[in-house]
């Protein structure tokens, strides 16, 4: 007797259809219908149009600023709730408020640990995101969380390059562990940069440890926000001897004058995966699609088959 997959259906928030279309293409399904009333103050109410009654259903929003884009996400979730929904799968491409995952400093919120609590609230059962901020952020879960790693869609397009002398690069202390996870599998030397900060989204000073000159570099991150780590690190090792310095991040924020910034570097390619969608198009930023990652991982993951294999890191 064959197996049959359970019948799953997949819906999108307004600001994250552009990924969920593609997801729902890779799965091979149509995205479900959903609508949003707009009232004239502003507030919205998610209604969907089609049964969900006892099946799994993948909600697909990254939560990306505005809240309004987590807002959606929770009332979609409290909507598929009071449906019946028998699974409700909450797929974050992007975790927003993650860089708030500790009390840095005395009266501040852990805004990370927050979201975690109000997903779990509106009756989220399952967790599915992408590279996130902070690995501890999963245990600010009380469900399960699949926290894939977009390695396993850089890591080809890196092969692809054949880069001689290749060294991959951390533009802070808190990545060393993601760029030695890439280095291991591509067999390749390591740096990393020291920076301090005056203030969020400003640096005061930064250096390398560690010799860049007749290397190409690869510098890792998870996100990319106002370009100043990334453009500062590539000019700086372009100083000091580097044959080239490509950057690969999985969330493509770009706010203010990233994206001058990005242009008037030193970077030759910055690559991104489609978890945020771009602002605009750039002659220096290639977009790596995450849809088909997930569209695998949720087949896995609905017929309870093992996602094991989809962790190089």
């Amino acid at each position: 007797m064959s197996y049959v997959e359970p019948e799953a259906k997949i819906f999108s928030c307004s600001n994250s259809e552009y990924l969920a279309e593609k997801i729902a293409k890779s799965y091979g399904t149509e995205l479900g219908k959903i609508t949003f009333s707009q009232y004239s103050d502003g507030e919205f109410q998610p209604s969907f149009e089609e049964s969900i009654r006892g099946l799994r259903v993948f909600l697909v929003c990254s939560t990306f600023p505005s809240s309004d884009n987590l807002m959606e996400l929770l009332l979609m979730i409290d909507a598929a709730k009071r449906a019946s929904a028998r699974h409700i799968t909450a797929v974050i491409p992007y975790f927003g408020w993650a860089r708030q995952d500790r009390k840095d400093k005395p009266r501040v919120p852990i805004g990370a640990k927050l979201v975690a609590k109000l997903l779990e609230s509106a009756g989220a059962t399952r967790i599915m995101t992408m590279d996130l901020h902070a690995d501890q952020i999963q245990g600010f879960f009380e469900k399960p969380v699949d926290h894939l790693f977009a390695s396993t869609i850089f890591l080809p397009y890196v092969k692809s390059l054949n880069l001689e002398n290749l060294t991959i690069a951390s533009p802070d202390m808190g990545g060393s562990k993601r760029a030695y996870a890439y280095s291991k599998f591509l067999g390749s030397d390591v740096v990393i940069c020291y920076k301090q900060r005056k203030e969020a989204n400003v640096i005061e000073t930064m250096e390398v440890i560690g010799d860049v000159r007749g290397r190409n570099i690869i510098l890792v991150d998870d996100m990319v926000d106002t370009g100043g780590t990334l453009t500062k690190a590539a000019d700086m090792m372009m100083e000091r001897g580097a044959l080239s310095v490509r950057a690969i991040c999985t969330h493509a924020i770009l706010s203010g004058n990233a994206y001058e910034k990005i242009e008037n570097s030193q970077l030759l390619e910055l690559i991104v995966t489609d978890s945020i969608p771009l602002k605009k198009e750039s002659s220096k930023i290639r977009v790596v699609t995450c849809a088909d990652l997930f569209a695998d991982v949720m087949h896995k993951v609905n017929s309870n088959n093992s996602i094991s294999g989809k962790f190089l890191m």
